[in-house]
């Protein structure tokens, strides 16, 4: 006996609807899966260098000790299409960047910031001093400590420590690395013409991170407002303290971990034009950072704070054989570095790590004068003189760097 009507109807509804949902799953893969990886793997042919930069054996291993932490739950590294992404970290990420992944770390959440271009925004100290104790270096930080990469410190990094830092410094490198043939053989591959999006991968500065440092750099006008040195004292609480301390006196908890250590800020008188350039473009070869994601309102207010914190001190004036004294000691030992008059450009400055300081913006107390030329600046350039110098050629050289401080220069601060 035939089956029923109903049943051969609701039998052929199934065997449709089954047929339907593996056609619908096959095309999913399909449209959601394959062609998109198609498409990536022949952009990421027309577009990579020729020859591009792969990860060393560290960084590789690194990139697997940031896997197991779980830092891609909290970080991206992924610049996005986005006028907002672009201004705060830079160029688009292209897909031949992250060619070498496997798995990916594109990451969907932003707790932390993202990281795509992270490589050469922080010294290896700083970085260090984060992963042992956030919030000794970054006071409102939600990132967990990782004390089980060190043995005990952070200046003793185990090895799995040093791969992790060296893929953090690697993100961002490879494309930086291509040079402007990368990018003129990306820009021909990708068809921007015909695609406005893709043309926002090549607007504007690749690495926009706000914390790089930038060795020689235009600061924007900074405003002057004595309403505002609250603001500023507050913004260096926040921002400043976990570093130079609460009274800027170079002792922050992160002090201690950081090589060139922090300045006693207490001990100098900062020019405005200097204080500019510093929160603007951060000091290369410390772990002091620009402050570029701050508003000039809020830069000229810290800036404010920042002056506030030197010691008034009533210094001896040196007699003019002193000073002569100073003169010649310097022209014979300093000038190399710092100048003929003082102001970072000497002969061999843009060889050193550090922007030799400019003497003509800066001036230290007498006691820090002659303790640095004594003792150096560990971590820096800045060499003992104990070894060259008599005590009387060091006093006398301590007080003509000083005599040359000049806090008056326009430039950088307007009212």
């Amino acid at each position: 006996m035939s089956a029923p009507t109903s049943t051969r109807a609701l039998r052929m509804a199934y065997g449709v609807a089954c047929v339907a949902g593996v056609l619908f799953f096959v095309t999913s893969v399909g449209l959601l899966g394959v062609w998109p990886t198609q498409m990536l793997r022949d952009q990421t042919t027309r577009m990579a260098p020729e020859v591009p930069l792969r990860p060393s054996v560290s960084e590789s291993r690194g990139r697997l000790v940031y896997a197991r932490e779980g830092c891609s739950y909290c970080h991206s590294q992924q610049v996005r299409f986005t006028a907002a992404d672009t201004r705060r970290f830079g160029a688009p990420t292209l897909a031949w960047e992250t060619q070498f992944d496997t798995p990916h770390m594109l990451g969907t959440r932003r707790i932390g910031p993202d990281l795509s271009r992270a490589g050469g925004t922080r010294s290896l100290d700083w970085q260090y001093a984060h992963l042992y104790a956030p919030r000794d270096v970054v006071r409102e930080s939600v990132m967990p400590a990782y004390p089980w990469l060190f043995d005990g410190a952070p200046d003793r990094p185990t090895q799995e420590a040093r791969d992790l830092v060296a893929y953090l410094d690697s993100l961002g490198r490879a494309r930086e690395v291509a040079g402007p043939e990368g990018e003129a053989r990306a820009r021909e591959g990708c068809d921007c013409d015909d695609d406005p999006l893709m043309a926002m991968a090549f607007e504007g500065r690749l690495n926009n991170h706000p914390a790089r440092t930038i060795r020689h750099g235009e600061a924007p006008a900074l405003p002057i407002d004595a309403a505002a040195l609250p603001r500023g004292q507050a913004l260096f609480a926040r921002h400043c303290a976990t570093c130079h301390g609460p009274e800027g006196q170079g002792n922050g908890p992160a002090a201690s971990h950081l090589r060139p250590a922090p300045k006693n800020l207490s001990q100098h008188d900062y020019s405005s034009a200097r204080l500019a350039s510093a929160l603007w473009n951060g000091v290369t070869g410390a772990a002091m950072p620009a402050w570029r994601d701050l508003s000039p309102d809020d830069l000229g207010a810290l800036a404010q704070a920042v002056q506030a914190l030197s010691v008034t001190r009533v210094e001896p004036a040196p007699s003019e054989a002193l000073l002569t004294q100073g003169r010649e000691v310097y022209a014979a030992n300093c000038a190399q570095c710092h100048g003929t008059d003082g102001r970072g450009d000497g002969t061999a400055a843009d060889a050193l790590p550090m922007v030799p300081a400019n003497f003509t913006q800066q001036q230290l107390s007498l006691s820090e004068a002659v303790r640095v030329l004594r003792e150096g600046i560990p971590g820096s350039p800045m060499a003992p003189w104990t070894s060259r110098l008599t005590s009387a050629d060091i006093l006398a050289t301590a007080h003509y760097v000083r005599s040359l401080y000049t806090p008056t220069l326009p430039g950088h601060l307007r009212k």
